[in-house]
């Protein structure tokens, strides 16, 4: 049996003000493309399907378009909510497009039923876990007051799960397993408060994740992000992307493939003078109309330069200076943006210069509270 594996989709998203509606239609449609000829039976859906709780109408259209595709090729799918993405919204309508083997994660009660599918190697069971965060475990569960991380939290929700190890299991999640090379365009917990080990998810013979941007393996190979379908920032130029091909063949015999994703507009980076990235011969033949982030040398500012180079690059979305003003600026003495600090060091720390003294151990774990607390409302 077959699996495609997609995650963070993202319809909807703005990346610098420009829409990226048209170029999510176009690798849709290549997804599409791949699924026919892979001959592919089932598409698991890794979370964040949208990027907003509350999706604009022409993103929720594109998404019922992919869907409906899927469904008249008669291809099963299996999709979880992700943290940009409004469970109950997601949940809509589940029992109803269940008819068209479309399956999705309802809001988390704390019971997720394996749903089943089989081939000639017997039964392959699918469990769909929406993105969680501790306190959704709690709120069902009277023995799980204790818990306080997110790993604690997924291990906890997975050891409910009743799962048949002599059969063949996969799940749909969406959350930050440690290890995982994150971007700047992912939404990031400070200080690593949404870790969890890839060891969660043993139970299972495939873990099909969402949440992170690059494609990667974490601990074994089939405990895997397929990554976005589209670069997303520029933290990502570099990426690769693709989507995930599994085939399960009878118990531990599984093939993953990743197949590359072509898009419709690049994200690229180019660097230069304002004279060397506008003569002709530098840009002729390439790309032009790609998303285009220019870094320019020139030691004084050109007047109007993202609206003179936009009659070349149209498409794009930044320019910013490499020169001695901006280097001396990128390099103050003293400076420490303290990028690798969790809430409590960092408070920790102002504390002490306040004080003159260290926090208590009483303390810290007050502050670590406040900041799990704050951490766990968040949207």
């Amino acid at each position: 049996m077959k699996f495609l594996h997609i995650a963070d989709l993202h319809i909807g998203k703005r990346v610098n003000e420009f829409s990226m509606i048209e170029d999510q239609k176009y690798i849709l449609n290549e997804i599409i493309k791949i699924i026919d000829s892979e001959k592919v039976q089932a598409v698991l859906i890794a979370g964040d399907v949208y990027d907003k709780a509350v999706p604009s109408a022409e993103a929720v259209q594109l998404f019922d378009t992919f869907l409906t595709r899927l469904v008249k090729k008669k291809i099963a799918v299996f999709a979880v909510s992700g943290n940009h993405d409004s469970a109950e919204r997601i949940a809509f309508a589940s029992d109803i497009m269940k008819d068209s083997n479309v399956y999705m994660s309802p809001v988390y009660n704390g019971n997720v039923e394996p749903i089943k599918l089989t081939d000639e190697f017997g039964t392959v069971n699918i469990y769909l876990l929406p993105f969680i965060k501790p306190i959704n475990v709690r709120s069902c569960f009277d023995d799980a007051e204790a818990l306080r991380t997110y790993d604690e939290a997924v291990k906890f929700a997975v050891e409910k799960m009743v799962v048949n190890s002599e059969e063949r299991n996969i799940i749909v999640a969406h959350q930050f397993v440690t290890g995982a090379e994150r971007c700047d365009s992912e939404e990031v917990s400070v200080g690593g408060l949404d870790d969890i080990e890839y060891h969660a998810f043993d139970k299972f013979d495939y873990a099909a994740l969402g949440h992170i941007h690059g494609a990667q393996h974490i601990g074994r190979e089939e405990v895997r992000y397929s990554g976005t379908p589209l670069k997303y920032s520029f933290s990502e130029v570099r990426h690769k992307k693709s989507v995930t091909v599994v085939e399960f063949r009878e118990k531990g015999q599984i093939e993953i493939t990743n197949i590359p994703l072509v898009p419709l507009r690049d994200m690229r980076e180019i660097k230069g003078t304002y004279m060397e990235v506008s003569d002709r011969k530098n840009y002729e033949g390439t790309a032009t109309d790609d998303y285009m982030h220019i870094t320019l040398t020139d030691e004084e500012d050109v007047p109007d330069a993202i609206g003179k180079l936009r009659a070349i690059y149209p498409n794009i979305m930044c320019i910013d200076y490499d020169n001695k003003r901006t280097r001396a600026f990128n390099n103050i003495d003293g400076a420490d943006i303290s990028e690798n600090k969790s809430p409590v060091e960092l408070f920790a720390e102002l504390f002490e210069k306040q004080n003159n003294q260290e926090m208590t151990a009483e303390q810290k774990e007050v502050i670590e509270r406040i900041v799990e607390e704050i951490t766990e409302g968040a949207v």
